[in-house]
């Protein structure tokens, strides 16, 4: 057992297996807290390094490419601090973080791990149900589905369009981008019929706009990490969203057949209302779409887009 512990947390290796526990310690980022303990597997490891500096080094981990979900979706964006895969090492630990890391080298060369890209992912993921509260609403995933609830702060018409119910079926990929404090982020979810869409993420009601609290907001990474995971590997996917994007709007399956099939399963629309209120639901978010068209808020492009979606949530 090579083992190293720190304040940020600790690596164990029993020479089949990583083992990342972020510490206890109040300095280490929420994200890394609430993601908790990873298991890596010797095959999902490309290489391991140790880079020592004068007051701190740090142990780094390098996974194959379409290994881990988390890093599929977040595209080696988390800040440096969340990344699960770095650990800071005092300067008087620094000979058991080399020890660490030439354990792993060795147990690579020993097994011949390969370290061109993985065909499927080796690693899990973050556990579902998993629920987010961001700045711009709480986003949940349940393993089958997803859903979000805008906030108050929410964009108008995001408000009007009422919340979004998002078959994991009709997901094509997720798109996530971190709010880094000085520029917004997003959490975006691309379907059949939104790889069209151009609507900023203020206003696309797939997507969450990220503006708020930056330790808060970066916690829905785990939510993009989820259904990552459960989607199709990107091997298998290979060129779909290019080639959804390439084709006329007209040829793509529309989502709102299975939105319609949801509705007469279960008596409630996309947006959680029961027949009763259905059509005043309907008709007082088309009339705040229509006024907020009027005022020049929306545009005529956005106004169809939104209006759209509203349809389609109480079809």
């Amino acid at each position: 057992m090579a083992e190293i512990i720190q304040r940020d947390g600790t690596w164990a290796f029993d020479g089949s297996t990583v083992r990342i526990a972020p510490g206890l310690h109040r300095s280490v980022p929420l994200f890394r807290q609430t993601y908790g303990e990873i298991s890596v597997p010797l095959d999902a490891v490309s290489g391991v390094v140790y880079e020592p500096e004068r007051r701190h080094g740090r142990l780094r981990m390098r996974l194959r490419e379409g290994a881990d979900p988390l890093l599929q979706a977040t595209g080696g964006r988390l800040p440096d601090a969340a990344d699960p895969y770095r650990l800071t090492v005092d300067a008087d630990r620094s000979g058991v973080a080399e020890y660490v890391a030439e354990e792993i080298r060795r147990a690579l060369l020993l097994d011949e791990v390969p370290k061109e890209p993985t065909t499927a992912y080796l690693l899990a993921g973050p556990p579902v149900p998993v629920s987010v509260r961001s700045s711009d609403g709480t986003v949940s995933f349940d393993g089958t589905q997803v859903r979000i609830d805008w906030a108050d702060s929410s964009d108008r018409v995001k408000r009007a369009t009422g919340p979004r119910i998002i078959a994991l079926g009709d997901l094509v990929q997720v798109e996530w981008l971190p709010n880094s404090g000085y520029e917004d982020g997003f959490l975006r979810f691309v379907t059949r019929e939104t790889v069209f869409s151009k609507l900023p993420p203020e206003r696309d009601p797939y997507t969450l706009d990220l503006w708020g609290s930056v330790r808060r907001d970066l916690l829905t990474a785990l939510v993009a990490a989820a259904v990552t995971a459960r989607l199709p590997h990107p091997s298998a996917r290979g060129g779909a969203v290019s080639a959804l994007r390439d084709r006329p709007q007209a040829t793509v399956p529309a989502q709102a057949d299975r939105e319609r099939a949801d509705h007469d399963r279960t008596g409630y629309d996309g947006a959680g209302h029961d027949g009763a209120g259905h059509h005043d639901a309907l008709l007082r978010r088309l009339r705040e779409l229509g006024e907020l068209h009027r005022d020049g808020v929306l545009t005529d492009e956005e106004f169809a887009m939104a209006k759209a979606v509203v349809l389609r949530g109480f079809s």
